[in-house]
């Protein structure tokens, strides 16, 4: 079996598993071939959680969730140095981020100096403490979240932080059809003694497949014309005027060069997902408003005229040519 293969099962497996989400099930395993990490965003009870866990679950790695509290210290992350009176000396106690799977719940709950050591985590995928500096495992992605409804006792994550995230996906409520399709897929796990077990998929996907399905996804095809338009739609986050007088002063800041490498990445392996060996338009297209999303902050007017990020994309993507 082919990484294509292999993916592709793990695709049909989780769409089992994670009804009326298929946006998020895509953005996962898009963030498992870029080697990125997710920022989710939807109110309480829509699988967001569920979907790590099914995805965990289903390749060969460790999983840890995190529930972030205003409490929280950044040593609960990182791990701590555990003096032994036996021999008077310090042992280094791994903490949760040493592991594959990050789920980082409520990250906003977490104060300023939480959200730093998760930053070095995701960023240089390393951990500091003291004077050691400590390497995470190769294959590591942290997807967190947060709740749009409640606010009250959090912190925004800042734009640096928000940088790192490969993408921000916003989850909504299933459709009437999918919501009856929970309800059977409830019932069923609830009769059976282990629910969390990936069933009809005994086998783990294994690590080497997703380093070689990175390594195919860096090889897809892209034209020079193409390359071309993917960063023109990154430019135009930061003179936005150049496409209509109506759009200047509309951003404070626009995407950072982060942007440009997330919008390749994230094309080439939804391309690599529907099979093709070449990456088409709407590959960016289809991806541009996770990528773009967060990377981008709005005027004080844009704002109060009712504008927001995704408006923003929207009104980018009808405006730049497209090759």
């Amino acid at each position: 079996m082919t990484p294509r293969d292999s993916f592709l099962t793990l695709h049909r497996h989780m769409s089992e598993l994670i009804i009326g989400q298929s946006v998020l099930v895509d953005r996962l395993l898009i963030a498992l071939l870029c080697d990125g990490h997710l920022l989710v965003e939807g109110a309480p009870g829509l699988a967001k959680t569920r979907a790590i866990r099914v995805l965990a679950a289903s390749i060969e790695g460790d999983f840890q969730r995190l529930q972030f509290t205003p409490d929280l210290l950044p040593a609960d992350l990182t791990g701590t140095e555990i003096y032994r009176p036996q021999d008077g000396s310090f042992a280094f106690r791994e903490g949760p981020l040493f592991h594959n799977l990050v789920l980082a719940d409520e990250i906003n709950r977490a104060p300023a100096k939480v959200q730093s050591a998760l930053l070095e985590a995701m960023g240089e995928r390393q951990i500091s403490v003291g004077r050691t500096t400590y390497r995470l495992p190769q294959l590591f992605m942290v997807m967190a979240t947060q709740n749009p409804i409640e606010q009250e006792g959090t912190y925004p994550l800042p734009e640096a932080q928000l940088d790192r995230f490969l993408m921000h996906v916003r989850v909504d409520y299933p459709d009437a059809e999918s919501e009856r399709a929970i309800l059977r897929l409830n019932r069923g796990e609830a009769q059976q003694a282990d629910a969390w077990q990936p069933a009809g998929n005994a086998e783990a996907l294994p690590q080497r497949d997703i380093f070689a399905a990175r390594q195919e996804v860096l090889a897809l095809h892209m034209s020079e014309g193409l390359e071309a338009y993917l960063v023109e739609l990154v430019l135009a986050t930061r003179t936005p005027e150049r496409y209509g007088d109506d759009l200047a002063g509309v951003l404070n800041y626009g995407a950072s060069p982060r942007a440009t490498l997330a919008l390749d990445r994230c094309a080439r392996a939804r391309a690599w997902l529907a099979g093709r060996d070449f990456v088409a338009p709407e590959d960016i297209q289809a991806i541009a408003h996770d990528v773009l999303r967060h990377r981008i902050l709005l005027g004080y007017e844009a704002e109060a005229d009712g504008m927001n990020a995704d408006a923003f994309v929207d009104l980018l993507l009808a405006r730049v040519a497209v090759p």
